[in-house]
Formats: structure tokens, C-alpha cells, sequence
């Protein structure tokens, strides 16, 4: 089932992929998403976003199922719990030490160093395809490549999983105003410039963010036949009515929504 791929030439882009040393193991236990749970856990549970996306996957007995990006290898304990063949990939060496130490006995599933780009595997192999917070460490070029590769292994009727964050029309046009706002109440400390910087980590390796449209177009691109929505997490904040009232308005009505809310998921189905 696995097959060597070579991967071409990477010279000479100013678009140059993030290095995987990036990516080290304080990066997955104290900044990528999940960590806490992951911690406190020890990969048994999932945080909301993962459970969310993992959820609208319909993982089931007897599937091939492989996930991008492995990271820590909490999806890839949850898929062989349900009785599915899992394999992971992930191009930083401390993800893929962190995924195989994750998985306890009788948990098999086979977790490689590869990248995305040029996946070693044969030719619609897989159930199913999983991207759960990878798309916005890809550069465009990267992610159509990912995207090729993705559909190649993937069976006809099989389906790619995404979930991204942020929604990039948040970041372009929502957060301007959310900082204005809170910068007036006094709290402008918490809200640098570049949203990236809110978690410092992500200014280096945060390079394409997308939007539910974007991302909707780049699929059928691809050869999918894409449902995409957007979510936002819980803000459980405790404030006056009037702030209440723009929250709902602003989280829950087209068009403010289409910028308000955070999370981008999509389920595609390749199409024969």
C-alpha cells in the first residue's frame, strides 16, 4: 500500500514551506490547538474543536482513514478505537515520535514522516482523508498539491475532511473592528495589530488562512463535490445587554456571520 514518492524541487520560492523543526514538541503540547486536553488526558479526549470535526467525519468499523498533519496522534487513537484502519503522516519528526507514543497497545495504526505534498500511498486507497488544522500551514501552492495528492488516494466516493482556522474574512475585516472596540474599553493590550500575533507562534507558521467561499471554490477545483460551513467557539463572556445583543446579532445573521465567525469546516466528496 505505501509507495516511495520523491518529492521535487523546493528551491528558489519565497513561498518556501514552513520548516518542520518549527513544530516541535513544546509547539504541540503548549500551543497547538487541543493541548490541554491532550494533556490532562493523555490523548483520551478530545478539545471541542477536534471533537467537532471529527464528529461530522462518520468514521466507521473496517474503514481506511488517513490523517494529514498527525500532530499528536489523538485522531488517529480515536479512528483505530472505532474500529477503523488508521494511518498517519506528518512531516515533523517530534509529531510523528508524539503520534506513535500516543498509541497504546491493540491501538494499530501506522503513523509515518511524509509530507502532505507528496503522499506515500497508492491510488484511492483511503475511506476517508483527514485535515484538521493543516490548511493554514500550507502555502497556496503547497495546498493545491496537498489537495492532488489527497483526491489521488482517496477512492471514488471517499471524502476529505477540513477543519481551518481562522476564517480569514474574520481576520480581515471583523478583527479590525473588534480591536477598535476594545481598545476603546481599554483593553487594546490583548488585540496586537496582526490577529496573528494573539498567539505569538502562529505569526511564523500561520500562512493561509481561508474563508468558507475560498475554500469552497478551491475544492471543486479539485474534483469535490464540497459542503463548507462556519462555526465560531463559545465566547461564554459576561457582558451588558447591548454587547449581548450585537454578539447574537453579529454570530448568527447573514452577512455579519459570513465574517464573524471563526471556524471553517468542510466535508468533500471526490467525485468519480
Amino acid at each position: 500500500m505505501i509507495k516511495n514518492r520523491s518529492k521535487g524541487p523546493g528551491g528558489g520560492r519565497a513561498d518556501q514551506p514552513v520548516p518542520p523543526e518549527r513544530y516541535d514538541q513544546a509547539y504541540f503540547l503548549s500551543v497547538c490547538e487541543g493541548y490541554e486536553e491532550f494533556v490532562a488526558s493523555e490523548g483520551r479526549e478530545l478539545s471541542r474543536r477536534l471533537k467537532a470535526a471529527f464528529a461530522v467525519a462518520g468514521i466507521e468499523p473496517g474503514m481506511r482513514v488517513l490523517d494529514v498533519g498527525c500532530g499528536r496522534g489523538e485522531i488517529l487513537r480515536h479512528c483505530a478505537r472505532l474500529g477503523a484502519e488508521a494511518h498517519g503522516i506528518d512531516y515533523a519528526p517530534a509529531a510523528v515520535e508524539m503520534s506513535r507514543q500516543a498509541l497504546t497497545d491493540g491501538e494499530a495504526a501506522g503513523v509515518y514522516q511524509a509530507d502532505a505534498k507528496w503522499l506515500p500511498f497508492a491510488d484511492g486507497i483511503f475511506d476517508r482523508v483527514l485535515l484538521f488544522d493543516i490548511v493554514e500551514h500550507l502555502h497556496p501552492w503547497e495546498l493545491d498539491q496537498a489537495l492532488r495528492e489527497v483526491r489521488r488516494v482517496l477512492r471514488p466516493g471517499g471524502r476529505v475532511v477540513i477543519h481551518t482556522a481562522p476564517n480569514v474574512w474574520y481576520d480581515r475585516y471583523a478583527y479590525p473592528v473588534v480591536r477598535f472596540v476594545r481598545i476603546l474599553m481599554g483593553q487594546g493590550d490583548r488585540y496586537p495589530k496582526d490577529p496573528r500575533a494573539i498567539i505569538p507562534a502562529n505569526v511564523d507558521v500561520h500562512v493561509n488562512e481561508q474563508s468558507a467561499l475560498s475554500l469552497w471554490r478551491l475544492l471543486r477545483r479539485h474534483g469535490f463535490h464540497a459542503r463548507v460551513w462556519l462555526d465560531t467557539p463559545p465566547q461564554n463572556r459576561r457582558e451588558n445587554w447591548l454587547f449581548r445583543v450585537a454578539r447574537h446579532v453579529l454570530f448568527n445573521w447573514p452577512p455579519f456571520r459570513w465574517f464573524f465567525e471563526r471556524e471553517v469546516f468542510a466535508v468533500a466528496e471526490r467525485r468519480a
